[in-house]
């Protein structure tokens, strides 16, 4: 960690808090490459693997590290530990360096400590003396925080092109709620954002005439799509909702009459859905009030959901034995990289509770990154036994 070290008080602390504090220190702000991966890929061979490292794209969203690291012991099944080492900028207002740990009252604070570089390294800490049959692998990227570019799809697209598919999938997400283990996300929603340019002539409010308005028209553009009814949700999805996020004119002088008006919005979906048919709704609603009307979308992800099956059943045994707790199952919240890797295997996302992420003063309790380690060796031990 450099001269930033570890300020803990003087105490001794375990390895899933020492790898914790280090990944931390590694400032890795997405997307991320280089010094935060030296420190993983350092932990990950005194445990035998093999770690393969590949740095892709340019600016904006790159250049973007990826890390693939497996480690073979015979016939067996595949388990692969997914994750990220990018953080989002850190924010002001912290009372210390987000990128210098600090630990005090049993509370580790910087930025990444409970999204997610706590998770990864308590789950390589769950490794330390385990023996198996089979395959283990984790497969990390440097830009789940951004547009994901050159991330986890294109450890998809190397792991492929070697004929490597795990047969099964844990991200490390931060998805617990009021305590550790009390949730696990088989699925995520999807996620789409779109943008919504209504054209029109620019010209004097006194001479309205000679003008053609865009902002009523998106104003009613804009009462249409709320008023769609998406769907009502599934046993597991929440509704689909849409939320506009902004609404903007080139010009905000009080005598002009703007020559086009935008909107944006997003909306979280179901897996009654698929992004595409989403944007062509809005689009089909947007050109019935104004044909010229620029309907723009990015998917940033699928909404997807694994079945309930040996990966849930592992999972919440090792979870209920460590904590006591019998974990929901849900799909709430953001998304995460499952949107991608559910594609080649069953896929869930399970990891510390979620309060302080992205968060001034991220933190999370020394106790829960500890026990999540244990779950994690519990987890590995049932899927090799």
């Amino acid at each position: 960690m450099g001269d930033r070290g570890l300020r803990t008080g003087g105490f001794e602390v375990s390895a899933a808090i020492d790898l914790s504090a280090k990944l931390i220190a590694a400032k890795s702000i997405t997307p991320a490459r280089g010094e935060v991966f030296d420190v993983l890929e350092d932990a990950l061979k005194p445990h035998g693997f093999a770690v393969h490292r590949f740095v892709l794209g340019e600016e904006p969203d790159g250049p973007t590290e990826n890390l693939v690291a497996i480690r073979e012991a015979g016939a067996g099944p595949h388990f692969a530990f997914a994750g990220h080492l990018d953080v989002v900028p850190p924010g002001d207002g912290w009372d210390t360096d987000p990128f210098e740990p600090v630990i005090a009252d049993g509370i580790l604070t910087g930025r990444g400590a409970t999204d997610m570089k706590s998770a990864i390294a308590a789950f390589v800490a769950a490794l330390d003396g385990l023996e198996h049959k089979g395959t283990l692998s984790l497969m990390i990227t440097g830009d789940e925080e951004g547009y994901a570019t050159y991330g986890s799809l294109k450890i998809i697209e190397w792991i492929e092109e070697r004929g490597i598919r795990p047969d099964m999938m844990l991200i490390g997400e931060p998805t617990s709620v009021d305590r550790l283990g009390d949730t696990v996300k088989p699925g995520r929603r999807g996620s789409v954002n779109m943008w919504i340019e209504v054209p029109g002539h620019q010209g004097h409010v006194a001479y309205p005439h000679l003008a053609d308005n865009p902002v009523p028209k998106l104003a009613k553009i804009i009462d249409a799509v709320e008023a769609e009814v998406w769907d009502k949700g599934t046993d597991i999805f929440q509704p689909t909702n849409l939320e506009f996020t902004g609404i903007d004119t080139p010009t905000h002088a009080s005598n002009v009459i703007p020559g086009k008006a935008t909107a944006q919005l997003n909306i979280r979906f179901t897996n009654l859905h698929s992004g595409e048919q989403l944007v062509d709704r809005v689009r089909e609603i947007a050109h019935t009030i104004e044909p010229d009307t620029h309907v723009k979308a990015r998917i940033s992800g699928e909404a997807f959901l694994t079945p309930e099956g040996p990966l849930t059943q592992m999972l919440s045994e090792a979870i209920e034995e460590v904590t006591g707790v019998s974990p929901e199952l849900s799909t709430k919240g953001g998304t995460s990289d499952g949107r991608f890797f559910h594609k080649i295997c069953p896929v869930i996302d399970f990891g510390l509770p979620n309060a302080s992420m992205h968060k001034v003063g991220e933190h999370a309790a020394i106790a829960d990154i500890e026990k999540l380690s244990e779950i994690y060796r519990r987890l590995l031990e049932k899927v090799f036994a």
